[in-house]
């Protein structure tokens, strides 16, 4: 844990969230600014800032992340129309909590390509 990271927080419970799923690897929270009917956040419970940062042995973390966070659109009932995951990495790529976090965004079209 990163004692001043806001996910790091939330996962152990000490800033409140609304969560959807949570496991022995990763929490799964609305985002508190949805920019989708459906905007959820699957965080890993092992801290590292970025996909940027992530190493070999994060692949089984990385791979649960996206099968849970397609578990979660087939439970929003969204999946088979279609849905959107983001990973935002570093300042330029949009990233502005530095705890690696997986968007998932449903209940609506989108376009590509995106912003």
């Amino acid at each position: 844990m990163n004692e001043n990271c806001l996910f790091c927080k939330i996962i152990a419970g000490e800033i409140p969230s609304a969560r959807v799923y949570e496991d022995e690897i990763c929490v799964a929270f609305n985002d508190i600014s949805p920019q989708a009917p459906t905007h959820v956040l699957i965080v890993p419970r092992e801290h590292f800032a970025s996909l940027d940062k992530a190493e070999a042995d994060h692949r089984e973390t990385l791979g649960h992340l996206l099968l849970t966070t397609a578990q979660i659109a087939r439970q929003k009932g969204f999946a088979e129309d279609g849905y959107r995951v983001v990973i935002n990495t570093n300042a330029d790529g949009g990233q502005t909590v530095f705890h690696l976090h997986v968007h998932l965004l449903g209940g609506r079209p989108f376009i590509f390509p995106p912003g």
